[in-house]
C-alpha cells in the first residue's frame, strides 16, 4: 500500500464481483505494465481508504501516494454485453445443455455428419417449428423470433432459443437467418428487418411456396453483402411428419459470393442438412419453379379446397381413388386460406392456370351432355332418322345406360320437338327421360 494503489474488489454490470490485485510501484511506467483493472465509474481506494474521483474524466482512478493526485484510467476491464469472456461462456453452456431438452420426440441424430451451423428462424408458427425441430436434430444450434411470446415455451421444448425482440435475435448473430413467415407478411418483414445488426456475410434464405416475388424483394432491399438462397421445401408438416426421404427440395442460389469460399461452403453446408434427411434436391431457377407450380402445386390447392367445400365423407365403400382424393383434402384443407391465396396472389401464373381449369371444366360437361343427348335420341328414334344423325352416332359409337335421377311420364299424341322436325310419340307410349339432358315442349305437360 505505501508503494502503490493498494487492492480492492469491483462491481461487475451484470452482477458478481472482480478482485483487483495489488498495484505495486508509483511510477507511471509500472501503472502501464499493471494488469488493467480499472472498472468506468468505480474508484479504487488508497491505503487509507480514501475515495476520489477524476474531475472531468471518463472513468476514475486511484490516489497516488505522496502527490495527492489523482491516476487516470489505463483500460477497460468491464464486462460489457459483447465481452469476449461472456461470450465463451456462453457457447460453452450451448454445448454443454443435455440433448434430451430438445424433448423425447426430437433426439439428436448421432449419424448426422453436416457441419454445424448456427441457424435463425424468422417466423416460428407451423413450418418454422417443423424446421427447426429437424435441425436441432442434427446438432445445429437454433434461434427462433417471431411476433408473439406464445411459443416461448414451445422453443424451450424444442431446444430452440427463442427471442421476442428482432434486435436480439439479430445481435446473436446467426449464420444462416431462415423466412419462415407467411407469403403476405414478408414484404413488411424483409422491409423492417434490422439486416445492419447482423454479420454483413449472412445467409439469408427463404422457404416461400412462390419464388420470383421473394427474389426480386431480397435483391432490391437485403444489402448487397448478404448471401441469397431462395428454396422451396415441396412439403410441410403433414406430408413430411415421419421422412423427408424422396420429398423434392427445389434451391436457386441466387446470390452467393463465389470469391469466398467460406460463403460458398456455408451455403453447401446448408442445402445438406436436407440432402443428409434424402430429400431429392432440384436446382432450379425462380421463375422456372412458378410457371411449373401453377400448375402442379396450384391446381392441387385448388382441386383440394373445391372438394373440400362439397363436404366429402369417407364411406364403407371407398375405392383407392376416393381414399386419394380424401387425403387430398387433408392435406390442402389443414393449410390457411392464406397460403392459398398467396399462390394465387404471387404467382403471376396462377390466374391463366385458374382460367384453363374453367374452360376444361366447360369441355367436359359439353362433351358429357352432348353425347348423353345422342343416347336420347336413338332412345326415342331408334332407325327413324336422317342418315348423317346414324352415321354420327355410329362414329361415337354411343352405348350408355342412364343411371341419373329419372321421371316417367305419359302423355298421349304429345309431341317430342328435336332438331330434325316434330315426330309424334306413339299413343299410350311410357318414356323414360333424364330431364337434365333434354327439353321438351311445354304441351307435353311436364
Amino acid at each position: 500500500p505505501e508503494s502503490g494503489c493498494g487492492g480492492g474488489t469491483a462491481e461487475l454490470p451484470f452482477g458478481g464481483r472482480r478482485s483487483a490485485p495489488p498495484m505495486r510501484g508509483a511510477g507511471w511506467g509500472t501503472l502501464r505494465q499493471a494488469r488493467k483493472t480499472f472498472l468506468v465509474g468505480r474508484a479504487l481506494t488508497d491505503g487509507g481508504g480514501t475515495r476520489r474521483s477524476r474531475p472531468g474524466g471518463m472513468g476514475s482512478g486511484c490516489t497516488k501516494p505522496g502527490r495527492g493526485g489523482v491516476a487516470p484510467c489505463v483500460a477497460l476491464d468491464a464486462a460489457q454485453p459483447f465481452d469476449f469472456e461472456s461470450k465463451k461462456q456462453k457457447e460453452k453452456n450451448d454445448l454443454e445443455a443435455p440433448a434430451e431438452a430438445a424433448g423425447p420426440g426430437n433426439q439428436r441424430d448421432p449419424d448426422c455428419d453436416v457441419p454445424k451451423l448456427k441457424i435463425g428462424v424468422v417466423g416460428f408458427g407451423t413450418f418454422g417449428q417443423f424446421l427447426a425441430k429437424r435441425f436441432v436434430s442434427q446438432g445445429h444450434t437454433v434461434l427462433a423470433t417471431s411476433r408473439s411470446d406464445r411459443y416461448q415455451d414451445l422453443a424451450k421444448e424444442l431446444g430452440v432459443r427463442y427471442f421476442s425482440n428482432v434486435d436480439d435475435f439479430c445481435e446473436e448473430h446467426p449464420e444462416v437467418v431462415v423466412l419462415c413467415t407467411s407469403i403476405l407478411s414478408t414484404e413488411q418483414v424483409v422491409t423492417n428487418f434490422p439486416f445492419l445488426r447482423l454479420k454483413r456475410n449472412t445467409l439469408l434464405v427463404d422457404v416461400l411456396s412462390v419464388k420470383e416475388f421473394p427474389k426480386k424483394l431480397m435483391l432490391r432491399q437485403v444489402p448487397e453483402e448478404f448471401d441469397i438462397l431462395c428454396t422451396h421445401p415441396m412439403f410441410g408438416p403433414d406430408s413430411g411428419k415421419a421422412s423427408w426421404e424422396g420429398l423434392p427440395m427445389m434451391f436457386d442460389r441466387v446470390r452467393v459470393n463465389a470469391e469466398n469460399p467460406v460463403n460458398k461452403e456455408r451455403c453447401h453446408n446448408f442445402l445438406r442438412i436436407f440432402e443428409h434427411e434424402g430429400c431429392r434436391m432440384i436446382p432450379m431457377t425462380c421463375e422456372e419453379h412458378d410457371r411449373q407450380a401453377a400448375s402442379t402445386q396450384f391446381i392441387t390447392h385448388t382441386v383440394g379446397r373445391m372438394l373440400g367445400d362439397m363436404q366429402l365423407e369417407s364411406t364403407k365403400i371407398n375405392t383407392k381413388g376416393y381414399e386419394s382424393l380424401l387425403n387430398l383434402i387433408d392435406n390442402t384443407c389443414n393449410d390457411s386460406f392464406e397460403l392459398y391465396y398467396g399462390l394465387f396472389m404471387y404467382n403471376q401464373n396462377a390466374t391463366e392456370t385458374l382460367e384453363a381449369m374453367e374452360r376444361s371444366f366447360d369441355r367436359t360437361k359439353k362433351r358429357l351432355f352432348d353425347q348423353l343427348h345422342e343416347v336420347l335420341r336413338e332412345q326415342l328414334f331408334g332407325d327413324d332418322q336422317p342418315e348423317h344423325i346414324l352415321k354420327q352416332q355410329k362414329k361415337l359409337k354411343v352405348r350408355a345406360v342412364i343411371t341419373s335421377p329419372v321421371i316417367s311420364w305419359q302423355k298421349k299424341n304429345c309431341f317430342i320437338f328435336g332438331h330434325d322436325g316434330v315426330v309424334p310419340s306413339k299413343a299410350g307410349s311410357q318414356e323414360v327421360l333424364n330431364v337434365k339432358a333434354v327439353t321438351l315442349a311445354g304441351t307435353c305437360g311436364l
